[in-house]
């Protein structure tokens, strides 16, 4: 049986109740997407999980088709010889595709979520957590980082991928690892923020690349309020970014700010049509909205 640590549910006013897609490349029945699920219905949200069968790290905005399966799913969370979609029978919230992470987030987009919120749409869609960061040049790679540019570009839905640095993938009915739990809380932390300010909650055309720091088995960066989150660029290309902590026009780089001594968490904004980094009039408009979550490094 998977042993889980109880998360405070949040009372949250109506207006930042939101109606969420949420996707990964690891699959659906890993530990890590399965906690930020429960994390974000905990906190008021409505999610609806659409995520591949099994996992498909690395392949970055491959689209096909879903398929009729002949195996069972990850961990075999679903039989073999099964349909291309489908759902856990205890929760129609939770939905696996038999396919690729965009082709997932696509059909949660366009399938699940008429179905489950109807004429008000959806609000955010969400990737990950990852296991394993999504820095630099992988985010080009990453499935979960497709999704999330896949949700801008196509669906025009803003968008956050989430990623952490420590663990394996491990079977939703497995003991749930304590680094599942922190890192679902923490993107939970970076949700309530995003929305916090209104509408729109992402400049256009714009998502967020967010990595979590190592959680180490003797507790370091074990709690929420031991990170710190930082603005930062994806690659280390020439190009002039907003001022803040004295950067003087030069944001630190996902890899500085995850290999930097501490708790320190990266938050990026890239543009989902070629998932570069925006310019710094984006940034700018992320920084403001984000203030009270955002800090320096030493």
């Amino acid at each position: 049986m998977r042993l889980s640590l109880t998360l405070p549910a949040l009372a949250l006013p109506l207006a930042t109740a939101l109606n969420i897609v949420s996707s990964n490349d690891d699959g659906w029945a890993v530990s890590n997407v399965r906690a930020l699920h429960d994390a974000l219905t905990e906190a008021g949200h409505k999610v609806v999980l659409s995520a591949p069968a099994e996992n498909q790290s690395g392949t970055g905005s491959l689209d096909i088709a879903p398929k009729d399966r002949s195996k069972p799913c990850q961990f075999n969370s679903c039989p073999a010889n099964g349909p291309p979609t489908g759902h856990d029978p205890a929760n129609p919230l939770l939905n696996y595709v038999n396919s690729y992470p965009v082709t997932s987030m696509k059909h949660g987009l366009q399938t699940l979520a008429p179905q489950f919120f109807g004429e008000q749409g959806t609000d955010l869609a969400v990737a990950g957590p990852n296991v394993g960061s999504n820095i630099g040049l992988s985010v080009f790679i990453s499935g979960t980082v497709g999704a999330a540019s896949y949700a801008v570009k196509e669906a025009h839905v803003p968008a956050i991928a989430f990623s952490g640095k420590t663990g394996d993938p491990t079977a939703w009915n497995d003991t749930r690892p304590a680094y599942s739990d922190v890192y679902a809380k923490l993107a939970s932390k970076v949700t309530t923020a995003v929305v916090g300010a209104g509408k729109p909650y992402l400049p256009e055309g714009a998502f967020l690349n967010v990595n979590f720091p190592a959680v180490g088995d003797d507790g370091s960066c074990g709690k929420v309020e031991d990170v710190t989150f930082v603005l930062s660029r994806i690659l280390g290309t020439v190009g002039e970014d907003v001022e803040t902590c004295g950067s003087k026009k030069r944001l630190p780089t996902e890899g500085s700010v995850i290999r930097t001594e501490g708790c320190y968490a990266s938050v990026s904004v890239g543009m989902a049509e070629n998932k570069l980094d925006a310019n710094a009039t984006v940034q700018g408009v992320v920084l403001g909205r984000l203030q009270g979550l955002l800090g320096c490094l030493p």
